[in-house]
Formats: C-alpha cells, structure tokens, sequence
C-alpha cells in the first residue's frame, strides 16, 4: 500500500513512520462495509479494545461496555444476551455492534466505510439516526457512493474521484450549488 500526502490528526502526520499505530487505533475507531463481530460474546467484542488499551476494573468495564453499546444503539436488544456470541445478531445489529465497539476507546474519530451498503432500509434508517446522534460526540467520515444518503446525514461533502480531491463543501452547497462540474455530473447521475 502507497500513500502520498499527509494525513493530520492533531498536528501530526499519521502516515509517518513515527506515528504510534496503538496512538492511532485508539485515536481512530473504524468501521466497515460488511459487519466484522469477533467470534465471541456480545461482551467480548466491546471489551476486547479497552482491554488493550486501559486498565479496568470489573465494573467499571461492565459501565463502559453498556456506555458503548447505548452509544450504538443496540443495549436495549443485547441487554440480557450480553453472553451470547456475537455471531447471532443480525446483520443490522453486526454492524451497531461494531460502532459500539469503535466508540468504546472514545476515538477522536469515527471512520464509516459503506456502513450500510449490505444492509435492508430498515437497519440503514437506524444506522443513520445514530449518525446523526454521534456526530456530536465525534469527528465522523463516512465513504458512501449513496448520494441520499450523505445529503441526509453530512454536514460537510467532499467529492473524490480516482484518489483526487475534487470539491468540498457544506453538503447543501455540493448538491445544491456545487462550483466543479464534474461534482455536478457526478450528483446528477450523469457519469460514475
């Protein structure tokens, strides 16, 4: 893999060679385009990052697992099968389960890949809405190619094409008045 640039995150250039990898994996949580739960408890795969990275207690794990999993929406359904392997739930919940388990170190950031590219209209309007409700506690990127879908949950767009940086705006700005034309033939459906 060859990346050309710099990345910044707090100042610092997370593409250099000098950078901490465990600074920046607690710094940035991750989630991708298909649900990847760990084959293990519910429990597990919330815990198994802030083991790596804090000391706890018991309880004190247990209040910082439940604290992600209402973050991510899924603690009213996994409560009391908290146990229970993870690889039971459903894709929808996969995918809450692995917000929860990028927001258990309070990242700075939150990385969404495709978040809902794989999954039905009713887990994506709640994947969405939970967007919406992290987005005050986190820097969020989400990579969608599902142009209502960034109109409805970014504040901010920007347009890449084959690795290039393109435009960036508001979102209102990009879909309403974008100031490239290859962003508008791109919105408008007329190439990509």
């Amino acid at each position: 893999l060859e990346a050309r640039g710099e990345v910044l995150l707090d100042g610092e250039n997370i593409l250099s060679p000098k950078y901490p990898m465990n600074r920046l994996r607690s710094k940035v949580g991750m989630v991708f385009q298909k649900p990847v739960p760990f084959p293990m408890t519910i429990f597990e795969n919330v815990a198994y990052g802030i083991r790596h990275h804090e000391k706890l207690s018991k309880a004190d794990m247990a209040d910082r697992v439940e604290q992600a999993l209402r973050q991510g929406a899924l603690w009213d359904e996994v409560k009391d099968k908290l146990g229970q392997s993870a690889l039971g739930l459903s894709g929808g919940q996969q995918q809450r389960l692995c917000i929860a388990r990028a927001v258990a170190l309070k990242p700075d950031v939150l990385l969404l890949d495709e978040p809902t590219s794989a999954l039905d209209p009713i887990s994506t309007s709640r994947i969405e809405q939970l967007v919406e409700e992290l987005k005050n506690d986190y820097t969020i990127a989400i990579v969608t190619h599902n142009m209502q879908q960034a109109a409805r949950v970014s504040d901010y767009t920007a347009f890449m094409y084959l690795g290039d940086l393109i435009e960036h705006d508001r979102t209102d700005v990009i879909f309403s008045n974008p100031s490239r034309q290859q962003t508008e033939d791109y919105i408008t459906g007329r190439f990509g």
